[in-house]
Formats: C-alpha cells, sequence, structure tokens
C-alpha cells in the first residue's frame, strides 16, 4: 500500500507534465483571468449524487467560475458523472481517487474543490489528508465548509509554502464592512423572484440557475444572486453565503448584494437563490431572504417522495400548501408556481404529481430537470403577462 504522498510524488516528478502557475488570484468570485478559467477536480467522497453532495452535484450540471474535469467519489469510480446525475452523459468522469483523477489531466488541474456540504460543517480527518495532497501538487484550494481552512494553522501553513491559494466560500468579510438593511432595496425596478423550498438541498439553485439561463436565452436579461456556497462556487457575480453572515447583517448584505446587481447590469428580472425553508426550525435564512429581497414573487420548489425533513428523520416535511400560506402571510409577496424535485419518484409518478398538485395549490407546477423549459418559463409568464422578449417589466 502506498505510504502518505508517494502516489502524489510520482506525479509531481513525472517530467511528461508541465507545471502550471502556483497560483490563481480569482477575481469576482473565481472568475477567469486573461481569458483562462481555471480547471478542476471536484471532491465528493461517498456523497455524489446525495443530498450531502449537492455542491459537487451543482458544479458538474453548471459552473462558470471553472471548468470541472472530474469527480472524486469512490463508490462510482469509472463511471460518467452526467449518468449518475441525470442520466445524462457529459465529459465529466468520476475517479475513485486523487491520484487517478490527476493522472487523466495533461496537467495538474488548477483547483481542487471540496464539493461536499456535511451537516456538521466540518472536514473529516480523512479529508484533511486528501486535501493536503491536493496542495501537495500545487492545487488552489476551494471550500464551502464552515469551518475555514485558511484558519487552519496546518493547512494554511502548508499552503503557504505551496505558494497556493485557499478559498474559503463562506468566510464572511469583516463585520465593519457589512451593511445594515436601508430600504435601497425599493429602488431596485427589475422583477425580484425569490426561488424558496420546503426544505433544504431539495433543488431551489438547480431551478433559479435553469431558469436565469432559460430567460436569458429567450433575450430576458436575467441575474441570478447567490445565498450560498454552491452558487458562489459557480460564478455567481453577486450574492453572499447566508448562513455565514451575523443575523443584524443577514438583510442589508442580501440588499447590497440586489442593489449592485440592479445599478450594474440593469436587468429585467433578479432571480433570488433560497436557502433552507421558511417553516424549517433549524434555519432562518429564508427569513432573512424575504426580508432582505423584498420579492415580488416566489417560486416554491418540493420534492412529494421525501418523507422527512433532510438530517431531521423525526421532522415530517410539510405540506406546500402549509409552506405557500406561510411565505405569503410573512412577507407582502405572491407564489406563482410550483417546481418538483423528483428525488424516488418513476416518470408516471412525476406526470401525475405535476396534475396533482397544479391542480389542489391552483398554480402552475413543473419539474425543472424532466419537464421542457418552457413549463418553467410559463410560471412567470403567466404571472406576469407583460413579460416578454427584450423588453422591461414594470411590475405594478
Amino acid at each position: 500500500m502506498e505510504t502518505k504522498f508517494e502516489a502524489i510524488n510520482a506525479l509531481q516528478n513525472n517530467a511528461v507534465r508541465s507545471k502550471k502557475p502556483t497560483s490563481v488570484q480569482h477575481k469576482t468570485h473565481g472568475d477567469a483571468i486573461e481569458g483562462h478559467t481555471p480547471t478542476a477536480i471536484v471532491y465528493c467522497q461517498g456523497n455524489f449524487a446525495k443530498i450531502d453532495g449537492k455542491t459537487a452535484n451543482g458544479l458538474v450540471r453548471h459552473s462558470q467560475a471553472y471548468r470541472i474535469v472530474s469527480v472524486i467519489d469512490s463508490s462510482h469510480d469509472g463511471k460518467n458523472s452526467g449518468l449518475v446525475l441525470d442520466n445524462i452523459a457529459n465529459q465529466i468522469p468520476i475517479f475513485g481517487n486523487l491520484t487517478n483523477a490527476v493522472a487523466n489531466e495533461p496537467t495538474i488541474p488548477d483547483v481542487f474543490i471540496y464539493g461536499m456540504a456535511p451537516s456538521s460543517g466540518k472536514l473529516s480527518p480523512k479529508d484533511r489528508g486528501v486535501v493536503l495532497d491536493a496542495i501537495s501538487l500545487g492545487m488552489n484550494i476551494v471550500s464551502g465548509l464552515h469551518e475555514y481552512l485558511s484558519d487552519d494553522p496546518e493547512i494554511a501553513a502548508f499552503a503557504q509554502s505551496k505558494a497556493v491559494t485557499i478559498r474559503d466560500i463562506r468566510k464572511p468579510k469583516a463585520s465593519k464592512d457589512m451593511r445594515l438593511f436601508d430600504g435601497s432595496i425599493a429602488g431596485v425596478t427589475a422583477l425580484r423572484v425569490a426561488v424558496l423550498g420546503t426544505d433544504c438541498a431539495i433543488g431551489k439553485r438547480t431551478t433559479a440557475t435553469i431558469l436565469a439561463r432559460a430567460l436569458n436565452a429567450r433575450g430576458i436579461k436575467t441575474v441570478l444572486v447567490g445565498t450560498g456556497q454552491t452558487g458562489l462556487m459557480q460564478g455567481a457575480k453577486y450574492g453572499v453565503a447566508m448562513d455565514a453572515v451575523p443575523p443584524q447583517f443577514c438583510c442589508g448584505e442580501l440588499e447590497g448584494a440586489i442593489v449592485a446587481a440592479s445599478e450594474a447590469e440593469a436587468p429585467d428580472v433578479i432571480l433570488i437563490e433560497g436557502q433552507g425553508a421558511l417553516s424549517h426550525p433549524a434555519f432562518c435564512t429564508s427569513a432573512f431572504i424575504l426580508r432582505g429581497s423584498q420579492p415580488d414573487a416566489v417560486i416554491l420548489q418540493h420534492a412529494p417522495k421525501r418523507v422527512h425533513r433532510c438530517d431531521f428523520p423525526n421532522m415530517k416535511m410539510p405540506d406546500p400548501a402549509d409552506e405557500i400560506a406561510l411565505i405569503e402571510a410573512f412577507a407582502d409577496t405572491k407564489v406563482i408556481g410550483v417546481t418538483i424535485n423528483h428525488e424516488g419518484m418513476t416518470e408516471a409518478e412525476i406526470t401525475s404529481s405535476i396534475t396533482a398538485h397544479s391542480d389542489r395549490l391552483g398554480v402552475p407546477v413543473t419539474d425543472a430537470l424532466t419537464r421542457p423549459i418552457s413549463h418553467l418559463l410559463n410560471i412567470l409568464v403567466s404571472a406576469y403577462p407583460g413579460l416578454r422578449q427584450g423588453s422591461t417589466l414594470a411590475v405594478i
């Protein structure tokens, strides 16, 4: 059995490999510099295509900031990540370990992304070893954990010795630099739509990303404001990791991101990524999102076959009708549609569920991943008929 770093050292000493720059200076949320999109390996051991692997899942589906070249998860070694995740092949293979993932590339990838979101928010001893291995190769580190790797004495010192960067997505700026809510959101003229859910890790970001892409393709200028680590890793130009911000500043920080997007981009629509669920006692982020963004409308994501809340086996999932009533009572907004997370569902069940929920809730219902994009667009167009290609919608 190989000792620690033996395989890594073999790769470092391979003369065939060209040496990449040891430091990538990221601009806004890791955007490419000088026309180069950093290449990245996403680490998701034992969790790819599962709830705790939502960061890796999201990056495989969509990434503007990084070119994802492979995923690490030994339980799917040798498989295609697109087939495992969505039954649609892509160009991103899965490997059982870092050594094999790196060996598959002509040069050592720029970035190692920790692609899991465990409920503990912390790094396991085994994963720590893999992070150190990646640093030894000169790969920059990106992490969305609540535990900041740049503050870890061992990891930080080793990264400095290898001249690589550590990007902690959730690490907030100093409190003195944070903003309080000041009401400037009232001056934003773009239609603001929040994509909320009945639970965490239920597909809110995925639905919002698909909808943003579809609206822009239709000529309706749309900006997606990220509120979690995965959206920011994917390259959201505007946003804040809400669950890492002190409560006093949550509404103001989100308001600031939305105002900045409005002023810089002059979009027709601003989509706001949701977090957790308003009814979920373990999360307060949905409340801050509703207060800080003051959305004109809400799209609700729900998983009909999910029995209990994520990580809470004794906490029953809410009825979407109850969640809609709570959202509309809590904020001056309207739930205009529901999107289905089809986990554990057959094709026939998806169709039946869409029909049943639409009839019972009285709003359009679709599945962003398995149904035509036009159905998702119809949720907005049905609520706002004035929303048409190339036009600015005045919200009344």
